[in-house]
């Protein structure tokens, strides 16, 4: 219980911190370069820890087809979705379309991998989408899904599906055995071969902002937000479910918020106080161990070919 309160508070901090690295990424080096210098980076620092510890990395060709699936969900295209996204919607939008990843989960969850729907859980990510709202209703009750919010919209609406599909292949991939680490390591790999094919087509400039700023948020996003962060997260999604763990995304605009307030002078409103509060309520309640009486069993862990490596 202690270990899975640990993973979860280490990636809720990180992630909730990496938009503030991701605002020192925007400038002269195009988003989706960037992405791919942060995740092969990322890539190569897994390999690099695999190859220290002496880690497995021989999998099978199935187990590579879905390492690669997993890396095309939740390392790249959803990525790159996000970016385009944003060219439509404010961020505080995108985060709340996010937010819907709970939902998401619990329903592929049922679906691909036959896990109980807990109703603990659907009240805490109900609880949890209200709140989000509130943290950001002025930006909300501007939003429209005509033209360019509608287009904002469905690139969001798939991109949080995409990771979603990551989550769950995440859970299927450690269901058989494959270690999070070096699952990781490939993934990214994958994903970064994936968006340089697709920054290649478009033409993109592969260019360097040699500034401090961008260096130090670039290996900060790489080695804290994607090598440690998914490690912790995905170890989770494990641990507890994709479900449960998916919570954690309502969390990381309130760190981001807090922030904000400390560096750049975020005012909170009255409505933005209440919805942490209605945020963190469902956060207790979304972690807490009631089940429906039905179908308790989950699926047991094959671990007899890779077994499973800690963060």
């Amino acid at each position: 219980m202690i270990r899975n309160l640990s993973l979860y508070a280490v990636t809720v901090f990180i992630w909730g911190s990496t938009w503030l690295g991701i605002k020192f990424q925007l400038g002269e080096v195009d988003p989706l370069v960037s992405v791919i210098y942060r995740f092969c980076l990322a890539s190569a620092l897994l390999f690099a820890w695999c190859r220290l510890r002496s880690l497995s990395m021989r999998f099978t060709i199935r187990d590579h087809l879905f390492i690669a699936l997993q890396g095309t969900c939740l390392f790249a295209v959803n990525y790159w979705l996000f970016y385009l996204a944003e060219v439509h919607l404010t961020s505080g939008i995108v985060a709340v379309m996010f937010s819907t990843i709970v939902f998401w989960n619990i329903l592929n969850a049922r679906l691909f991998l036959k896990t109980p729907v807990r109703v603990n859980v659907i009240g805490g990510a109900v609880l949890g989408i209200v709140g989000i709202g509130l943290v950001f209703w002025p930006e909300l009750s501007g939003f429209s899904l005509a033209d360019d919010g509608f287009r904002g919209f469905m690139l969001s609406m798939a991109a949080t599906l995409l990771a979603s599909f990551g989550n769950i292949l995440s859970a299927r991939n450690q269901r058989h055995g494959l270690p999070v680490v070096q699952t990781n390591a490939f993934g990214m790999a994958y994903g970064t071969l994936l968006m340089l094919s697709a920054a290649l087509i478009a033409g993109k400039p592969f260019s360097i902002d040699p500034s401090a700023p961008y260096i130090i948020s670039l290996l900060y996003l790489a080695l804290f937000g994607s090598v440690i962060a998914f490690g912790c997260y995905l170890t989770l999604v494990g641990k507890i479910g994709a479900d449960r763990a998916s919570y954690a995304t309502l969390l990381f605009p309130i760190i981001a918020l807090v922030i904000s307030t400390v560096f750049e002078g975020y005012q909170w409103s009255l409505p933005a106080v209440a919805g942490v509060a209605i945020i963190l309520a469902g956060n207790a309640l979304s972690l807490a161990k009631i089940d429906l009486p039905a179908n308790r069993s989950r699926l047991p862990m094959n671990t007899d070919r890779h077994p499973q490596e800690g963060v």
